[in-house]
């Protein structure tokens, strides 16, 4: 069974192989950045900007690695098209979503609008 202290202990890496792993980590950053801003941020129109963005780039990244580990054949092509549709379709979807809460009624929020609700409470 081959590991990755074997692999690290031997020096069997390729360079498409670094290549992977570097796409693949930095893939796994903006997933946890992006879920970062939608925990934190405090309107839905901010929370959908911080996923709309970091997943679409993260999900880009990962396949990139996934491209980069698999080589050029048919697998690669397959998910080119795949990286191209998650590139057309997220923000797409994230803008309809934010276009319908906007319709429904949903305001953004406003640090201005915070700080006078705050002065009114104190007087």
């Amino acid at each position: 069974m081959l590991t990755l202290s074997h692999l690290i202990s031997a020096g069997d890496f390729a360079i498409n192989d670094i290549c992977a792993i570097v796409l693949i980590i930095g893939g796994l950053f903006f997933f946890f950045t992006s879920t970062i801003g939608l925990l934190r941020f405090p309107d839905l129109y901010s929370r959908m900007h911080a996923t709309g963005k970091g997943d679409t780039l993260a999900v880009l990244l990962i396949v990139s690695g996934a491209i980069c580990h698999h080589g050029v054949n048919l697998n690669s092509a397959k998910l080119l098209l795949i990286a191209i549709f998650i590139f057309i379709a997220n923000p797409t979807g994230t803008h309809a979503i934010a276009r319908a809460a906007y319709r429904c009624g949903i305001k953004p929020w406003l640090k201005n609008a915070d700080l006078k609700a705050e002065e009114r409470i104190d007087q």
